[in-house]
């Protein structure tokens, strides 16, 4: 596998997609990059950068507190699992 050059899609600058950045890509099942490092990075950037997630108010199935949690839960009747606070889900892991 050589390296390859690529125009970025966004601004049309020419880069390299490296024979070391292939093989990873490849190895996490991703599609070759369309745009450049710094094309990547300004939409990152505009799209949030990935900043704060939406939080979602939840009772625990365990202790009763009430916590928030990173996801919309959904009631057991409909196929959701309980939800556990911070505490006692870190105390399930241990």
């Amino acid at each position: 596998m050589a390296d390859q050059d690529i125009s970025c899609r966004d601004c049309g600058a020419s880069f390299t997609f490296t024979e070391g950045e292939q093989e990873f890509y490849n190895s996490k099942g991703l599609s070759a990059p369309q745009r450049c490092k710094a094309c990547r990075a300004a939409r990152k950037s505009q799209n949030g950068g990935g900043g704060q997630r939406q939080m979602h108010d939840a009772v625990c199935a365990q202790c009763g507190a009430e916590c928030q949690v990173p996801f919309k839960p959904r009631p057991e009747s409909e196929g959701g699992k309980p939800v556990l606070c911070k505490a006692c889900f870190q105390a399930s892991r241990a």
